[in-house]
């Protein structure tokens, strides 16, 4: 992947994305420690400050990770993540993804992906994504990129010894170029 970039800054008319960095642990634990964030994830205690330092830690080094910003306010909003780059099948996930219960319904999710799929598909053909079984606001935000249900799969969680179900969706470079027209 010539000229790929796992941490790019990346930004839209909504959001920026900055890459995530050790002294953003304030600022994102502010938007993860309520618990509403949580309550759809397979780890949902994810708000309490020992489990989130260990997805903080995870998400440092996977060094895909990125905190969200909300380009109006300036406020962190939540964190995503681009990872598992696979040369074979051309492809990457995005996931990790959550964002604070005000930021909801307000289309930051989705530009943060749109933004993060048009970078992505500059250097790859599929983005996949995994998703908790019982996440059902995930899983409707991701079928509204164009994404398909390809499988389920059982997935550990960096720190978490206990292998979580998780639906795995797919969109590929030409199906994005549908939903946007």
């Amino acid at each position: 992947m010539n000229g790929f970039n796992m941490q790019p800054i990346l930004q839209n008319e909504k959001v920026v994305m900055y890459p995530l960095r050790e002294n953003d642990f304030d600022d994102l634990y502010s938007v993860a420690s309520d618990p509403k964030v949580w309550e759809q994830h397979p780890n949902r205690d994810r708000w309490k400050k020992e489990v989130f330092t260990v997805f903080f830690e995870g998400a440092l080094k996977s060094k895909g990770a990125f905190k969200v910003v909300d380009k109006e306010s300036g406020k962190v909003i939540g964190s995503t993540r681009i990872y598992d780059y696979n040369d074979a099948e051309d492809c990457i996930f995005i996931g990790y993804t959550f964002y604070g219960v005000s930021s909801w319904g307000k289309g930051f999710n989705l530009a943060a992906k749109k933004t993060m799929l048009d970078y992505l598909f500059r250097f790859v053909s599929k983005v996949k994504f995994h998703v908790g079984s019982d996440n059902i606001r995930s899983q409707i935000a991701i079928e509204r990129l164009g994404a398909n249900k390809i499988a389920e799969l059982e997935v550990a969680y960096f720190g978490d010894p206990v292998p979580r179900l998780n639906f795995e969706y797919e969109i590929s470079k030409e199906q994005c170029k549908k939903t946007e027209q």
